[in-house]
């Protein structure tokens, strides 16, 4: 019987097999290539990080005054000096019955405010400390609570005689409501000067224990809130001041640790008035307006 050739069958089975390979592995690898597969991907590009860059022109000098007709004692006035570039705000209350001579007579801050509202109580402070008020926010009881509400209220020793909190100087939680109750307490050991300290003291104090990350993300929604509660009547602020500073503040808040600070505002009692120092006035000035002396 005749042998198989089986070289001359097995060559051409090769080849048959070699070129399907060639034909399924092209297509494949066509299709491998085509949904980029197997290709050197280039890193992305990273995303550039937006940093805000503060300037001195960024200061800003703010009158606060709250105005609560239910409560028993006088408006209550704090001076605020925003420096973001410093991460720094300064607040100085003023006790009501501070006199100065403003276009030649006698005035109190008190009667300033009552005579001409919040624009007469700018005018007046910017007489007393030599320097430009920028603007003011009068608050009623509404937008004090909410403000506070806002900052989420504060921890503070509480060392005067009031119903329903802690008078041993220890510290304590207190809300809105306390707050305002302590700041609006007419009967303190030193007077207004007492209440004018303890006012500024309490804003800085609670602004310091809030978290700057959350008020910075919530601030466009904080500041429409309190301005609309403040009424076209209660600040001088415009949509364009807060245009031109608010990347600045959201910066300063974020970014800086105990931003702010309290001063007892340094002067001498005399009967029934506060005369500001001096020298107390034109350190302040020099110390947070160096700037817009130069």
């Amino acid at each position: 019987m005749a042998k198989k050739k089986t070289g001359s069958i097995a060559v051409p089975f090769l080849v048959t097999v070699f070129l399907g390979l060639l034909i399924v592995g092209g297509g494949a690898y066509g299709i491998y290539r085509y949904f980029g597969f197997g290709q050197d991907k280039k890193p992305s590009e990273p995303i550039p990080r937006q940093v805000t860059t503060s300037t001195y022109e960024d200061n800003h000098t703010i009158l606060f005054i709250l105005d609560d007709p239910d409560q028993k004692c006088s408006s209550t006035f704090v001076l605020m000096r925003s420096i973001p570039k410093d991460k720094r705000l300064i607040f100085v209350g003023i006790p009501t019955n501070t006199i100065a001579i403003v276009e030649d007579q006698q005035q109190s801050m008190k009667g300033s405010y009552e005579k001409g509202g919040g624009a007469t109580a700018k005018s007046f402070v910017e007489t007393v400390f030599g320097i430009t008020v920028d603007r003011f926010m009068k608050m009623d009881k509404t937008a004090f609570l909410k403000t506070c509400d806002i900052l989420g209220g504060v921890t503070y020793p509480v060392n005067v005689e009031i119903a329903g909190l802690r008078s041993d100087g220890s510290e304590q939680y207190l809300n809105g409501e306390q707050i305002e109750t302590l700041v609006t307490y007419s009967l303190m050991e030193d007077g207004e000067v007492q209440r004018a300290y303890t006012a500024s003291s309490i804003i800085a104090n609670m602004i310091n224990q809030s978290d700057g990350k959350r008020l910075a993300d919530q601030f466009d929604n904080s500041f429409n809130t309190i301005i609309n509660l403040c009424g076209i009547n209660g600040t001088d602020l415009t949509a364009k001041d807060y245009r031109e500073h608010k990347a600045a503040i959201k910066d300063m808040l974020e970014r800086g640790t105990s931003i702010a600070t309290f001063i007892v505002m340094d002067g001498t009692v005399a009967d029934s008035d506060y005369i500001p120092s001096s020298a107390f006035i034109n350190n302040f000035v020099d110390q947070y307006f160096k700037e817009e002396q130069s």
